[in-house]
């Protein structure tokens, strides 16, 4: 157990020195905004370029993995829909099914895969972040689309909007960029190569510092039950039905290798995006999503101890 917790005391250490230092006044909450928007926009875009161009084409998506993590989260959606869409009205139940099915691979995801599978986090992370932006994202937003009062624009055309805009997003630009200079099997000047390194070597720490500082000041209102709910789909339900489909793989001949196994399990074992409580906003429920999204922090802390243990 003392070798789970030297794996994941550092992650949410830095989430509490976040933490600290946006609640003593060191930074503000505004400074984490700037902090978060340099990681998603700079940081993480390198990170996933050099990760996929300094690899041979061949070895940059491993559909298996990729295909697992994309069934434990349609799964996982699927669920979610069906229960929130009995127990609670369609606002929530848009809220409800994102926070269960959108993990936070960028800011929680990479540091932690960094410490346990340094050679190959950057490649997770954009196996991860394509399946997400790609498919649960937007199908998580057409499903808080459908919660909207008539009038509030369709749901096609949101996700329509979604889907033109994935190509636009710096990491995916990032990723195509890799992938293009890994087929031409060219290699980077070295001041190059250098530079793109200092900025992705950038994006742990910092992620978890804007992690903890997000943090500071959320208001706990709205309905508790409902949010531990969220909690419960997001920490257990989803790494579970992961879990089921690595079988389900495996059933048919298809296994992923032990630290591939142990990754696609944790990535979904992971709480939920930075920026959920501000799609959540959209409904009017953003308390929900701001409790949700503490407790599944905090949680996570108890839940991946004892996810590492067991695969370990």
């Amino acid at each position: 157990m003392l070798t789970v917790l030297s794996i994941t005391f550092p992650i949410f250490a830095m989430v509490a020195l976040g933490y600290g230092l946006v609640w003593k006044g060191v930074f503000k909450s505004a400074d984490m905004r700037v902090f978060g928007a340099y990681v998603m926009n700079i940081a993480l875009p390198a990170l996933i370029f050099s990760a996929v161009a300094s690899r041979p084409a061949r070895e940059v998506f491993n559909l298996p993995y990729m295909g697992v993590y994309l069934a434990g989260a349609l799964a996982t959606t699927l669920i979610a829909f069906l229960w929130f869409s009995a127990t609670t009205d369609p606002a929530r139940r848009g809220v409800a099914v994102m926070g269960t099915s959108c993990p936070n691979s960028g800011f929680v995801g990479y540091p932690l895969m960094l410490i346990l599978l340094p050679d190959q986090a950057g490649l997770i992370l954009a196996m991860n972040m394509l399946v997400e932006n790609v498919v649960i994202v937007p199908l998580a937003l057409v499903i808080l689309e459908l919660g909207k009062p008539a009038g509030r624009g369709h749901p096609l055309a949101k996700v329509g909007r979604v889907l033109v805009g994935v190509i636009r997003r710096p990491m995916v630009i990032g990723m195509l960029l890799g992938l293009a200079v890994s087929l031409a099997g060219a290699t980077l000047p070295g001041p190059l190569d250098r530079l793109v390194g200092l900025l992705a070597a950038s994006a742990a720490a910092l992620a978890l510092i804007v992690i903890g500082g997000s943090l500071v000041g959320i208001e706990i209102r709205g309905s508790r039950a409902l949010a531990g709910q969220i909690m419960v789909g997001k920490l257990l339900v989803q790494p579970a039905f992961t879990f089921l489909a690595v079988l389900a793989l495996g059933a048919l001949g298809v296994t992923l290798a032990g630290d591939l196994r142990m990754a696609v399990i944790v990535s979904a074992a992971i709480p939920m995006f930075t920026i959920y409580s501000v799609f959540a906003q959209e409904v009017g429920h953003e308390g929900l999503a701001s409790i949700a999204q503490l407790g599944a922090t905090m949680g996570a802390f108890v839940t991946l101890n004892i996810l590492l243990a067991v695969l370990g």
